[in-house]
């Protein structure tokens, strides 16, 4: 029980850690009174909330232009509008901006002039979801955190896109028109803090090429992914959370070693083609496997036990931490074999 306490406070954590660290950059606290002294000008368009001085409120107005920013602004709303360019001219006094919000509009590559995002020094968060984006754009601020670009056609990315990004932790490129020949050996160069990299539902047949070595959370849902290269997971040593449901995985596209990897936690193979149940890390606590062709589930295969523990360790410290088991939507005959609870101890849920 405490195991599972201690993975669920971990996992918490994690998921989180890229929206804690930059949030506490984000909300610093300002003294009213040099607000007071600053001039209060708003946006004819917009709401400028006095409660709230640096927030600026242009969203659901029909917009098809971005207003001139005024330099008090840190947080810029400006989703579910109309707005098919992003011009340099409204941001030139925008200096102090952190945080914008383009979500649900209608720009296009072509209607970002170049320099436009880039100037933006202290920008942290930009989010581009539900827009007619062909290509992640460029160049974009070295103090960019995360980038949200879900939900629109993305098929390219240009060479040098992330070279600079070095500061990026969250990159969100899911639901879009990727294909394997999107990646170039050196796509994410630059990249070296990233932590979550989420490629669910596009075009994929192949894992995408050298990730970035501090990648955490991978999510490659609902793809046409059909193999894992042999030591595909050296190159990524820290990643925890691996989502692979909706894909075409089958036994022999996996590695030999399966998914003994010590980093991995969380691992999410629902809705493939497999037949077996994969190898697996003594670490790892959460397992999804289910909707696959699995007929029988052989312990002796998949058990990571030590052969010899130390002595000063018992089974349960140092044994297989998995907790969760999901393997309903197969083909298994009941009952499981005892010895997956034998070998299992820690196992508390099993779905079948």
């Amino acid at each position: 029980m405490a195991n599972t306490v201690c993975f669920i406070i971990w996992m918490v954590f994690v998921t989180d850690s890229v929206w804690t660290r930059t949030v506490r950059q984000v909300y610093e606290v300002h003294d009213p009174e040099v607000w007071i002294e600053q001039d209060f000008d708003c946006p004819r368009e917009c709401f400028c909330p006095p409660s709230f001085p640096t927030a600026l409120y242009c969203e659901n107005r029909g917009l098809k232009e971005i207003p001139a920013i005024p330099s008090r602004i840190w947080y810029l709303y400006l989703e579910n509008n109309l707005i098919e360019t992003i011009p340099e001219k409204p941001f030139e006094n925008a200096t102090q901006l952190r945080w914008i919000n383009l979500n649900k509009n209608k720009i296009t590559n072509y209607g970002i002039e170049k320099g436009a995002l880039s100037q933006l020094k202290k920008l942290l968060f930009l989010f581009l979801e539900d827009n007619e984006l062909e290509e992640v754009p460029s160049p974009l601020p070295r103090s960019l955190e995360q980038l949200q670009l879900a939900r629109n056609k993305v098929s390219r990315i240009p060479q040098g896109t992330f070279s600079n990004l070095e500061n990026l932790t969250l990159l969100d490129l899911q639901h879009n028109k990727l294909l394997d020949n999107a990646f170039q050996r050196d796509t994410f160069k630059g990249l070296k803090n990233l932590m979550q990299l989420n490629m669910a539902k596009n075009a994929l047949r192949n894992m995408p090429p050298r990730l970035p070595a501090n990648t955490m959370q991978l999510f490659l849902d609902n793809n046409s992914i059909e193999g894992i290269p042999e030591n595909y997971f050296n190159v990524i040593p820290k990643v925890a959370f691996l989502r692979l449901n909706h894909n075409k995985l089958s036994d022999a596209g996996l590695p030999a070693s399966g998914f003994d990897v010590s980093s991995i936690l969380d691992l999410q193979l629902s809705h493939n083609q497999l037949t077996k149940v994969p190898r697996i890390s003594a670490h790892l606590q959460h397992l999804h496997l289910d909707h696959n062709k699995i007929k029988n589930v052989n312990v002796s295969v998949i058990c990571p036990t030590p052969t010899i523990l130390p002595a000063d360790q018992d089974f349960f410290s140092s044994g297989p931490h998995l907790s969760y088991l999901r393997l309903d939507g197969n083909e298994i005959n009941l009952p499981i074999p005892m010895d997956l609870m034998t070998c299992f101890k820690l196992l508390q849920t099993v779905i079948i």
